[in-house]
């Protein structure tokens, strides 16, 4: 083993059929300790070259085969929560459809779609205000570390979401931040971080993700509104013994016998979008992770 780039080569290539997040925790986990393990070595003992400090690191910390054999083990033990709990499909189309509200994967997608409001409102103004002072600050001596700040912090957001994801959604996100060494110096750190593409990928899903927050947001309150409505219908017309629903300056009023199809209606309407919602969960997972864990 010549160099950390041939071991984490040769470590991509024993991974290559896990979960690319799973490939990018392993590479970022056998980078940082490689490096810092070479460094102490050489420092402990100056008289070893770098190859030579390798062979011991790697001897402690495992050959590529080892360490991928390691982390499929652990992948096995570690599934996220939601997807370990998949529902068991029964024969019974109704026991399909109504076992939806025992599906944690549903609710869990109605939470990540009402919360996704908050968090792009919060990405996309981080984002647009740090490009903006990073870029209108880049002639002053301050405007360099400021932006080396700024792209850490979109991939730490990007981290937090993944880890939304995994929790919610229950797709496989990375648990690890991506590696940065911190005794590059800071110009080749901010080169590193500007060439590097996971952190304008992140970007790219921060800004988007306030128009699928309002989107996802809009969806869910929507619907629920118009379910309740649908429920409550005949209490409001029994109570103020009148039409409910207007149309222009018409009063409808319901007939008795149609308040229990009134009331299995808005039942049955909600029940419908809480499983479009978990499809829109899973289309959502695999679109974060194409877009924050990129090979």
């Amino acid at each position: 083993m010549q160099s950390i780039e041939e071991y984490l080569k040769d470590l991509r290539s024993a991974l290559k059929a896990s979960d690319s997040a799973t490939i990018r925790d392993a590479l970022s986990d056998a980078e940082e300790h490689l490096r810092n393990a070479v460094a102490s070595l050489r420092e402990a003992q100056p008289e070893l070259t770098e190859a030579q400090a390798l062979e011991q690191a790697v001897e402690q910390y495992g050959t590529p085969a080892e360490t991928a054999a390691a982390y499929a083990e652990v992948e096995r033990r570690t599934v996220p929560a939601l997807a370990a709990q998949e529902r068991r499909v029964s024969s019974s189309p109704l026991r399909r459809f109504f076992g939806i509200y025992e599906d944690p994967r549903a609710w869990g997608t109605m939470l990540y779609m009402v919360i996704s409001l908050v968090t792009g409102i919060v990405f996309f103004t981080w984002v647009v205000t740090g490009l903006s002072l990073s870029v209108s600050l880049s002639l002053f001596i301050f405007g360099l570390p400021l932006a080396i700040l700024f792209l850490l912090s979109v991939r730490a957001l990007a981290l937090l979401e993944g880890r939304l994801v995994e929790a919610l959604l229950g797709e496989r996100m990375p648990r690890r931040p991506l590696f940065s060494g911190q005794s590059t110096k800071l110009l080749e750190r901010l080169k590193a971080l500007v060439m590097d593409r996971h952190t304008w990928l992140a970007m790219i899903y921060m800004v988007l993700q306030l128009a699928l927050g309002i989107l996802y947001f809009t969806l869910v309150v929507t619907v629920f509104s118009l379910s309740v409505a649908f429920m409550a219908l005949p209490l409001f017309q029994s109570i103020w013994i009148e039409g409910v629903i207007l149309i222009g300056n018409t009063r409808i009023f319901l007939p008795v016998w149609s308040y229990p199809l009134v009331i299995l209606f808005g039942f049955l309407l909600w029940t419908v979008f809480m499983h479009v919602s978990r499809g829109i969960g899973r289309l959502h997972g695999k679109y974060a992770k194409a877009l924050l864990v990129s090979e």
